[in-house]
């Protein structure tokens, strides 16, 4: 497939980042400063996307952390999938949640086990071409030095303060006297550094990951735990093992899209496009109502199946090969008539974040990172600036689910990197970041870079739609208002919202042996090549 590196439509950026060696594209600019370092010093993509990944926990810790998890999709010849989720811990039970009605967001009861620290060894065990400490030099330096913090990262910081500093408990305190040493977030420019993040990454780095599950850092983390009520002990963190998995696929047209499988939500964005697929798209023009309301319709029902189906592989009563089935898609095509469908049923066939991609000639890395809701679970371990994820939050308390909370089981998980190949060859990395958002970021880039044929610039930049539930859509400032207007007549209730609703996303083509990177405008990303 050949995209036309000349086509803006919607661009705010008319510009094309080209690399022949190498490209990498991330959230955030000193991060890709580091893979390009990391390059330079004669490493390849998985080392530059480890490097980045790492730095990424520092310069943009509202979105990840050290404490997180990860997954990965990479290309050497052919496409590698890897699960970086952890397990809940061994100890837990269905009565630490009597009284909820639903999954808590903070606290110790949303901390599974981190998986984001082994995610990064095994990467490296792999592919990695430079010594494991090399990737932590750019990461250590900005949290020993700090950093000036940027101007959407210090918005993310601000707006979950009132929810993180009215916590009590001493489990609490750590979190808070790092994040807001101040009793505030800070602000655009100010510098922003920790030392005990700097200490914990020299730990990472000189025991290849161990010490976070079987040395100094676990034990902190699980006396921790011990000392304030929490769950997770030495023997969760010992077993954790990363995942490698089959990635899962569709084809559009004539591309095909691939995914992480469950218990990620990857599937979602695959069976979206599987309907999709069934309309006629070339003849619906861009600029029109029809296309939004056919893409939304279509999210909706593959929503509605992931939402009742999908959990931990291993307790889940359905297959992918069902749910991604061509003749299912099609009887669920025709469910979408002209009008918003407030609800569609789950069918039957017969649930914070930084994303980055690099590339070399050689290797291609689609990885994505998250520490969840906001920073998380409100916990950092004392003196270690691990700040631990909430991902447990993404399991559900209803009976007899396949994400219903238990012990040693993985949840329900948003992040979800993507990977574009054509006749069994690479295309190249994508994703876009976002909680809900993300499968339905993922539908918009493949079919304005298949359908619509957009520049990789203008496919993120083009003004997005996000559905959240029944009939309510937010639709980004930028669209028209006749599209706007056909909506609200076809029945979808829509709200206008501003660039944080709509997801970050970056992406990676190669074209002619050339490679084309992309970072949006919606993140403080960049885009490098050469």
């Amino acid at each position: 497939m050949q995209f036309d590196l000349n086509h803006y439509p919607y661009s705010s950026q008319r510009r094309v980042i080209l690399g022949k060696r190498c490209a990498i594209a991330t959230s955030q600019h000193l991060a890709t400063l580091a893979g390009i370092e990391i390059f330079n010093k004669g490493g390849n993509a998985v080392d530059a996307a480890v490097a980045s990944a790492i730095t990424l926990t520092v310069v943009e810790p509202t979105s990840n952390g050290i404490g997180g998890d990860a997954f990965a999709l990479v290309w050497d010849g052919k496409i590698h999938g890897i699960n970086g989720s952890g397990k809940s811990p061994q100890n837990l039970s269905l009565d630490h949640f009597a009284g909820f009605d639903e999954m808590p967001l903070r606290g110790w009861l949303a901390v599974t086990v981190p998986g984001a620290v082994a995610l990064w060894r095994s990467l490296w065990e792999k592919w990695g071409k430079l010594p494991f400490e090399e990737l932590f030099i750019s990461a250590i330096r900005h949290a020993t030095e700090g950093f000036p913090v940027s101007p959407l990262t210090a918005e993310a910081w601000e707006r979950p303060r009132s929810l993180y500093l009215p916590l009590k408990g001493k489990e609490y305190q750590p979190f808070k006297d790092i994040f807001f040493p101040k009793g505030r977030a800070p602000k655009t420019g100010e510098i922003w550094g920790s030392q005990e993040h700097a200490e914990t990454l020299k730990e990472i780095a000189t025991t290849g990951g161990e010490s976070f599950y079987r040395g100094k850092l676990a034990e902190a983390i699980a006396n921790f735990a011990a000392e304030t009520g929490g769950i997770i002990t030495l023997d969760d963190l010992n077993a954790h093992q990363t995942l490698w998995v089959e990635p899962i696929s569709t084809t559009y047209r004539n591309l095909e899209v691939w995914e992480i499988p469950p218990n990620t939500q990857g599937i979602a964005a695959l069976m979206a496009l599987n309907i999709l697929e069934e309309f006629d798209m070339k003849n619906c023009a861009y600029e029109s109502g029809e296309r939004l309301h056919r893409q939304i319709e279509a999210m909706k029902l593959a929503f509605a199946d992931v939402y009742h189906h999908i959990g931990d592989l291993a307790h889940m009563s359905v297959t992918c090969e069902q749910l991604l089935n061509k003749t299912y898609a099609k009887q669920r095509q025709q469910l979408i008539q002209d009008t918003a469908t407030s609800l569609f049923n789950a069918g039957l066939p017969t649930g914070g974040t930084v994303y980055l991609c690099t590339a070399d000639q050689d290797l291609m890395v689609s990885l994505i990172q998250s520490n969840y809701e906001g920073f998380g679970g409100g916990i950092l371990v004392p003196d270690t600036g691990i700040a631990l994820h909430n991902r447990g939050a993404g399991f559900t308390l209803q009976a007899n689910h396949p994400n219903q909370v238990a012990p040693s089981k993985r949840p329900f998980h948003t992040i979800i990197p993507g990977f574009l190949t054509q006749d069994q060859q690479a295309i190249g990395p994508f994703g876009v970041m976002g909680a809900p958002m993300q499968p339905q970021g993922h539908l918009q880039v493949v079919s304005n870079l298949v359908d619509y044929h957009f520049n990789p610039q203008a496919t993120l930049d083009a003004p997005r739609w996000r559905f959240l539930r029944e009939n309510k859509v937010l639709l980004e400032r930028g669209v028209p208002p006749e599209i706007v207007q056909d909506l609200v007549n076809r029945g979808h209730q829509i709200s206008m919202s501003p660039h944080t609703m709509f997801g970050k996303g970056q992406i990676i083509i190669k074209q002619n042996g050339v490679l084309v990177a992309a970072s949006e405008s919606r993140a403080d990303g960049l885009a490098l090549g050469y």
